[in-house]
C-alpha cells in the first residue's frame, strides 16, 4: 500500500528547473526515471499593456502566461501528464514564485510536497534534494508578489509621466533604480561643488650615522598636530601657502635632533569572510574589472554546471546570498586543502566561523564558495573559459583564505625631537615588515595582477617601507627639509564595487537586485561608464531632480530601505503583503495627485501617453470626441558649434539624427557637408589624415572613428601615442600595444572583429527576398485581374543585368565573410563581366550582404 502523496518507484518524475544549462546538468545526475525540463525563467507575469493590479481588492494581481512562454507551458503540460512533479527553480523569492506559477498552470496544488532546492549542483546534493520535497513556501511567493506589484504600481504610473515630462521614449522609474540613480547624481554634484583646499607638509631626511638615513615628516609644532588634509582642522596647524611652509622650514633647520621614541608592535590582519553576492561583485569589479551584470552571468554558469571528466557538476554554491555561513563539511574540507597545499603553519587551531554584521540578513543559503574546495582552479582551468576561470579562482582563493591564519606585521614608529629645554618640533617616521603571510598567501597582498584589491573591504594592506634599526637616544642630523604642496581631493566617483557597497550599507535592494539595477540605469541612458567609473548622463540628472521635487518619498533613502525591511518581514510571515504594499502606495498616491497634468490645447482635458503600431505619442483623454494628438519626441533644434563649413563657409551646426548627433552645414540642402560628432582624441586617421573622434554606442561603450564619413577607419580600442615600427599606424591599447593595420605583417586580426550577427544579415536577405517574391506575385495577380485580352498574355520582360557596384572599394574589406561562390560572383560583377542569370542573382545577394556588413560596421560599436 502506498501512503498518501507517495508515487510508485517505477513512475517517471518531471523535474522543472529554470535554465536549459541547469536542466542538462541535473538530467545527467538523476539519470533515467527523471525527465528534466526548463521553464526558461518566469512563465507568467502581470499583463503587458494593463495595470493588472486591482487596487480596490487588496492589490489582487492578474497573471497571464507570457506570449513567448506559451509553447513552453504547453510542452510542460504535456510532459507532466501522469507524472510526479518536482519544481527545482532557483532557491530564492523569484524561484519560489516561478515554481508557484508552474504548479498553478500545471494544475497541481502548491501545498503538495513538490518543491526542491539545489543550493549547489552536485550529484550528492541533487539526489538528496529530490528525496526531500516540501510544499511551495507561500511567504516567499507573497514577498515576490509584493515586490512585483510595487514595481508595477510605480512603473505604470511614473514611467509614462517621465516620458510626458521629458518628451522622450522608453523612460522608466522604480523604487531601487531611482534611488541608485540619485546616489550617482548626488556624488557627481558633490564632485562639481568641491573646491580643493591647499595645504603644505614638510618632509625631512635625517642622518643617523654609519651611512644610515631616515626620512620623516613633520608631525607636531609645539604640541600642535600638523593638518595633512584629512579630518577636522580645528586645533591643528594648517600650512595654507608656500610662504608659511618655507618660513617654518627655515626654523626647522640648524637644530640638533634626537630619537626620543621607538615603538614596535605586532599588527594582525584577519582574513575577510567568504563572498556574499555584494562582496563578490565588489571584488570582481576591483580585481577583474567585471561589471556586476557580467559577474552574475559568469557565476550563474559556474553554479549551473560545467562538463568535467567525472561528469557535469556545478563548481560554486548558489550565488545570490547575503549570508557568510558555511557548512561544517565545507569547513573541514577547506582545512584539509590548506594543510596539503600551504602547510600546517597556515592552518588556525580551529575553523573560523563568521557572523553577519547587519541585522535582517536572510540565512537561507550559505556564503558563495566552491562546491568542492579540493577542486583547485588549476585542475579545472582547461574546462573553463578565461572569464569563468578567473572568477572561479577568485571565489576559491577567497574561501580558502577565509579559513587561514592572520597575517602578521611588525610596525615601527619612530619620533624625533629637537634638543633643548622646550622642544618645538616633532618628526615622525613609520614602517612595517610582513612577518608572516598568513591568509595573504592565498588571497594576495592588496594588489593582484596590477589591480587594486576590493575597496573598503577592510583588508587592504598598507605598504610602508621598513625603517632602519635605530635605538632611542640616538642623535640625528637634519640633512635636508622640503616643503611639499598638496590639495584636498573630491570624493571619488562610484564604480560597480563602491555603488553596490553603498546600496548594501543603506539597505537599498537585495542581492538579486544589484546587477539588474545597474544594467537598467545603463540601458535607459541614465548613466554611462567611463573606464570603471559610473557617470550620470544629463538625462539621468534631469530625471533625478524631477523625482526629488515631485516624488521625494520614492527616492528617499530611508523610506526605500524601510520598504526592503518590510518585504523581508513578509518573507518571514510577519506581515501581510497587501498591507506592506499600501504603506508605500498611499504616500505615493498623494505625491502623484500633486503633479500638474499636461492638458489638451483644444478641449482642456488631460493628455496621456498612447501607443500605436508606429510607436508612442501624446493623445487627448477625450478621444473619440477630441482627436488631438502630437508626437512624443520634439525635434531638437540645430545648435551652432562656432565653426565654418570647409565646403561653403556657412556656419556648422550640431543636429540630432537617427543614430545620434552629427555635425552638418547650416546651408543644407544646397551644401551636403556632414561629419561625425564626438570628442577629439588628438590622433589623426592613418587612412585619410582627418581627426579620430571618441564616440559612444547606444549602450554607452566607447569606440574610435574617423570624423570623415567617407573613411571607414574604426577601432574599438583607444589609440596610443606610439606608432607601429613596421607600418607607422598608431598602436591601439591592447596588451602592450597592437597594430590594427590589415596590411601590416604584425597585424592582430582580432582587432577588427567581424560585424555582430553576421548570420542575421543572411537571414535578413533571405527574408527580404522572400517578401519580394510574395509582393511580386501579389502585384502580378492584381495586374492580371485588370488586364484584358492581349495585354494579359503579353510576355514579361527579362530583367536587366545588374550593374557593377559603385562602392566596391568600401565593400572589399568584407569579402572574407562571403562563401567562395558568392565572392567569385561579386568580384566578376565588379569587373563588369557578363554573368549568367544564376550568377547574377548570386552576385546581387553577395553585394547585399556586403552592404549590410559595411553598414553595421559603421553604425554599431561592437565590443
Amino acid at each position: 500500500m502506498l501512503r498518501e502523496g507517495e508515487w510508485p518507484r517505477a513512475a517517471a518524475t518531471l523535474v522543472v528547473v529554470e535554465s536549459p544549462a541547469k536542466a542538462k546538468s541535473i538530467q545527467k545526475m538523476l539519470g533515467p526515471g527523471y525527465e528534466v525540463r526548463a521553464s526558461l525563467g518566469h512563465v507568467a507575469d502581470l499583463p503587458e499593456r494593463e495595470l493588472g493590479v486591482d487596487v480596490e481588492r487588496d492589490f489582487a494581481p492578474t497573471y497571464e502566461v507570457k506570449k513567448d512562454k506559451k509553447p513552453v507551458v504547453e510542452a510542460l503540460k504535456r510532459a507532466a501528464k501522469g507524472k510526479r512533479l518536482l519544481i527545482a527553480t532557483d532557491p530564492d523569492r523569484e524561484g519560489e514564485a516561478i515554481g508557484w506559477h508552474v504548479a498553478r498552470l500545471l494544475g497541481r496544488d502548491p501545498k503538495e510536497p513538490l518543491r526542491v532546492e539545489f543550493h549547489e549542483i552536485t550529484p550528492r546534493v541533487v539526489r538528496q534534494a529530490v528525496q526531500n520535497p516540501r510544499p511551495i513556501d507561500q511567504n516567499l511567493v507573497d514577498a515576490q508578489q509584493a515586490r512585483r506589484v510595487l514595481d508595477r504600481l510605480v512603473g505604470y504610473n511614473l514611467s509614462p509621466l517621465l516620458s510626458l515630462e521629458f518628451r522622450k521614449r522608453a523612460l522608466s522609474a522604480g523604487r531601487v533604480q531611482s534611488v541608485a540613480l540619485r546616489l550617482l547624481v548626488e556624488r557627481e554634484e558633490e564632485i562639481e561643488a568641491f573646491r580643493p583646499e591647499e595645504y603644505w607638509t614638510l618632509e625631512g631626511v635625517f642622518a643617523l650615522g654609519q651611512d644610515r638615513t631616515l626620512p620623516a615628516s613633520l608631525y607636531e609644532v609645539e604640541g600642535k598636530r600638523l593638518w595633512a588634509g584629512q579630518g577636522e582642522k580645528e586645533g591643528k596647524l594648517h600650512l595654507a601657502n608656500e610662504a608659511q611652509a618655507k618660513a617654518l622650514a627655515e626654523e626647522v633647520k640648524g637644530r640638533s635632533y634626537r630619537v626620543v621614541q621607538v615603538e614596535t608592535r605586532e599588527r594582525r590582519k584577519s582574513p575577510p569572510p567568504p563572498f556574499t553576492t555584494s562582496t563578490l561583485q565588489q571584488a570582481a569589479s576591483s580585481r577583474l574589472g567585471y561589471t556586476a551584470s557580467r559577474t552574475m552571468r559568469i557565476a550563474q554558469r559556474l553554479y549551473e554546471g560545467v562538463d568535467l571528466p567525472e561528469g557535469t557538476v556545478g563548481l560554486i554554491t548558489y550565488m545570490r546570498t547575503d549570508s557568510v555561513r558555511v557548512s561544517p563539511e565545507a569547513l573541514q574540507a577547506a582545512r584539509e586543502v590548506i594543510q596539503r597545499i600551504f602547510g600546517l603553519e597556515y592552518l588556525p587551531e580551529g575553523p573560523r566561523v563568521y557572523r553577519n554584521r547587519k541585522e535582517g540578513v536572510q540565512d537561507a543559503h550559505e556564503a558563495i564558495r566552491p562546491t568542492d574546495v579540493r577542486r583547485t582552479p588549476d585542475s579545472v582551468r582547461k574546462y573553463l573559459s578565461d572569464e569563468e576561470y578567473r572568477l572561479y579562482d577568485l571565489i576559491w582563493r577567497r574561501f580558502v583564505a577565509s579559513q587561514m591564519r592572520d597575517a602578521l606585521y611588525d610596525q615601527t614608529v619612530v619620533l624625533l625631537k629637537d634638543e633643548g629645554e622646550k622642544p618645538r618640533f616633532t618628526f615622525r617616521a613609520s614602517g612595517s615588515v610582513l612577518k608572516f603571510e598568513g591568509y595573504l598567501k592565498a588571497w594576495g597582498r592588496g594588489d593582484e595582477g596590477g589591480v587594486a584589491q576590493a575597496v573598503n573591504e577592510g583588508q587592504e594592506v598598507e605598504a610602508e617601507p621598513p625603517l632602519p634599526l635605530v635605538a632611542e637616544g640616538t642623535g640625528a642630523e637634519l640633512l635636508e627639509v622640503k616643503a611639499q604642496q598638496h590639495f584636498t581631493e573630491p570624493p571619488p566617483r562610484y564604480t560597480d564595487a563602491t555603488l553596490v557597497k553603498t546600496m548594501e550599507e543603506l539597505g537599498i535592494g537585495r542581492p538579486s537586485t544589484y546587477a539588474p539595477t545597474l544594467e537598467t540605469l545603463e540601458k535607459r541612458g541614465y548613466m554611462v561608464r567611463k573606464g570603471r567609473t559610473l557617470l550620470p548622463t544629463p538625462l539621468g540628472r534631469q530625471v533625478t531632480h524631477y523625482l526629488k521635487e515631485r516624488f521625494p518619498q520614492v527616492v528617499a533613502y530611508e523610506f526605500t530601505a524601510r520598504m526592503e525591511d518590510r518585504l523581508d518581514q513578509v518573507e518571514e510571515g510577519k506581515a501581510p503583503w497587501p498591507k506592506v504594499v499600501w504603506e508605500f502606495y498611499e504616500p505615493f498616491l498623494g505625491e502623484l495627485s500633486q503633479v500638474p497634468k499636461k492638458t489638451c490645447p483644444r478641449c482642456g482635458r488631460p493628455l496621456e501617453l498612447k501607443v500605436s503600431r508606429f510607436g508612442q505619442f501624446l493623445g487627448c483623454t477625450g478621444y473619440p470626441e477630441c482627436t488631438y494628438t502630437e508626437p512624443l519626441e520634439r525635434k531638437k533644434e540645430a545648435e551652432p558649434i562656432g565653426e565654418a563649413c570647409p565646403k561653403c563657409g556657412r556656419p556648422l551646426v550640431r543636429k540630432e539624427g537617427r543614430y545620434g548627433s552629427f555635425i552638418a552645414c547650416s546651408g543644407y540642402p544646397e551644401c551636403d557637408y556632414t561629419r561625425d560628432d564626438g570628442e577629439p582624441t588628438g590622433h589623426t586617421c592613418p587612412k585619410c589624415g582627418s581627426q579620430v573622434l571618441e564616440k559612444r554606442s547606444r549602450r554607452g561603450k566607447p569606440y574610435y572613428k574617423c570624423e570623415n564619413n567617407a573613411c571607414d577607419f574604426l577601432s574599438f580600442y583607444p589609440l596610443l601615442d606610439q606608432t607601429c615600427p613596421s607600418c607607422g599606424w598608431p598602436l591601439v591599447k591592447k596588451g602592450e600595444g597592437a597594430c590594427m593595420n590589415p596590411a601590416c605583417p604584425v597585424h592582430d586580426p582580432k582587432l577588427v572583429p567581424p560585424p555582430k550577427a553576421s548570420s542575421r544579415a543572411a537571414s535578413s536577405s533571405g527574408e527580404l527576398a522572400s517578401r519580394g517574391r510574395r509582393s511580386s506575385r501579389r502585384k502580378a495577380a492584381r495586374a492580371g485581374e485588370s488586364r484584358t485580352g492581349a495585354k494579359a498574355k503579353a510576355k514579361v520582360q527579362e530583367p536587366s543585368p545588374p550593374k557593377p557596384p559603385k562602392d566596391w572599394e568600401e565593400l572589399k574589406p568584407f569579402l572574407g565573410e562571403l562563401t567562395p561562390e558568392e565572392r567569385q560572383a561579386a568580384e566578376a560583377l565588379a569587373l563588369g563581366e557578363v554573368l549568367s542569370p544564376e550568377a547574377a542573382k548570386l552576385a546581387q545577394r553577395a553585394i547585399f550582404k556586403l552592404r549590410m556588413k559595411k553598414g553595421r560596421a559603421r553604425k554599431e560599436a561592437v565590443t
